[in-house]
């Protein structure tokens, strides 16, 4: 019998079947949406409150807080049910109402800023006070770790160790941290593509960061390349999944898919995997799908 912590992880890959135009390169898309709390940051989530709990970090009454540009605050609100913990979460008033809402639902308490480095001062600045358990998944090894503990070695094992690309959006840069590490320690060849929007573009999940805010656990010398995506690119790509492969999924992960399919169009051959971050139903009440 499993409890729902033995839930994360484990996410299924599936081979694109149409959106790949090269015979000679597969695509995987690493589906972790499958995850209990419907994103990847499910992995994160765990390991964060999961390892500070065994430090003696986080004691009985504590109050968790962070900021968060949705599915860390979601899977955080979940975790933190789990073990019995209050957690605050402080998030950009643009977030859609299904996240609000989902975290709520957990027990969570919820605060709406203008933008996500104002959410980031605001938790630190509370973190700072002694009166709250500051996570900074920015800033946190733990965060990262969880992917070198479970994403790297699932993707190595599920590709019969073939892989030549790992693809994945950025925004607190975990996910490519802890991959990279990982994939980097069995195979030095195995190419790490990470993707961005471009200047002016806003896709939820994936950011441009300015110099100050950083990630501090994000290392460019772990990312080989990194790709630009643009907006649209990455609505029309996440439609496309949807239609065509029936994938349904938020928009940083039609950036990661058209990011894997640029790399897919320059290859001769090769074994291509993205992460689907999480689930289009997280998107219904913007405009991601249309009218």
């Amino acid at each position: 019998m499993s409890t729902l912590i033995d839930l994360v992880g484990n996410t299924p890959l599936v081979e694109l079947q149409k959106l790949n135009t090269n015979p000679n390169v597969k695509i995987y898309a690493k589906l972790e949406g499958n995850n209990p709390g419907g994103s990847v940051k499910d992995r994160a989530a765990l390991n964060m409150i999961q390892s500070a709990i065994s430090r003696g970090d986080i004691k009985p009454g504590m109050r968790l807080i962070e900021a968060t540009s949705g599915n860390t605050g979601i899977a955080l609100a979940m975790i933190a049910r789990l073990f019995d913990l209050e957690i605050e979460l402080i998030m950009p008033k643009n977030s859609t109402q299904e996240r609000v809402q989902t975290m709520e639902a957990f027990g969570a308490k919820v605060i709406l800023l203008d933008g996500i480095e104002a959410c980031r001062d605001y938790a630190e600045e509370k973190g700072a006070s002694g009166d709250y358990f500051l996570l900074n998944q920015f800033a946190n090894a733990d965060n990262y770790l969880a992917h070198y503990k479970s994403t790297g070695p699932e993707i190595w094992k599920d590709t019969q160790q073939k892989i030549t690309h790992f693809v994945s959006s950025m925004g607190t840069t975990g996910t490519i941290m802890g991959t990279s590490m990982y994939l980097k320690e069995q195979n030095t060849e195995v190419q790490i593509v990470g993707c961005q929007p471009t200047e002016g573009s806003s896709i939820p999940g994936i950011r441009r960061w300015p110099e100050a805010y950083l990630p501090k656990i994000f290392d460019a010398s772990r990312v080989d390349r990194i790709i630009d995506v643009s907006e649209q690119n990455a609505v029309e790509t996440t439609r496309a999944l949807a239609k065509t492969e029936g994938i349904f999924a938020g928009m940083s992960s039609g950036g990661a898919c058209y990011a894997a399919l640029q790399v897919a169009r320059e290859l001769e051959e090769g074994v291509i995997v993205f992460v689907v971050c999480d689930r289009g139903d997280r998107y219904l009440s913007s405009d991601l799908f249309g009218r």
